[in-house]
């Protein structure tokens, strides 16, 4: 009898190890199905037939632009233009002298700002 005991425990051993082992147990996922269902139940709230007044601009056309006209009396107008003599800008009244001492001057601030971009630059020193 007590292997007939034996044999009993060890098939209802068996049998619940398999009950547990081969069910499948549908699991859901819940936050999946209540976005589901939110975007199924979601519907945008209509829009209003003039919520554009107010924000738009009602387009009008720029008036047509005119062609330009000649003028009556081209002929005259050309020869008037032809007769004008040329005005020439007074020319600055400047001396010999004064005109090499501005080149000599600015030959040496030439040289100066050369020399200064040769110089070596200074590194900070920085101080921890």
């Amino acid at each position: 009898m007590s292997s007939i005991l034996r044999i009993a425990a060890r098939q209802v051993q068996v049998t619940s190890r398999r009950g547990f082992a081969s069910s499948a147990v549908a699991r859901k996922d819940l936050v999946q199905d209540l976005y589901l269902r939110e975007i199924k139940a979601y519907a945008p709230a209509p829009a209003a037939k003039d919520a554009h007044v107010g924000v738009v601009k009602s387009f009008a056309l720029p008036p047509t632009p005119k062609a330009p006209s000649l003028p009556a009396d081209l002929a005259a107008e050309l020869s008037a233009y032809d007769a004008v003599e040329p005005t020439i800008a007074a020319a600055p009244s400047t001396s010999a002298a004064a005109t090499e001492a501005a080149e000599s001057n600015g030959a040496a601030d030439a040289e100066a700002f050369l020399s200064f971009l040769e110089q070596d630059v200074v590194k900070p020193v920085h101080h921890h």
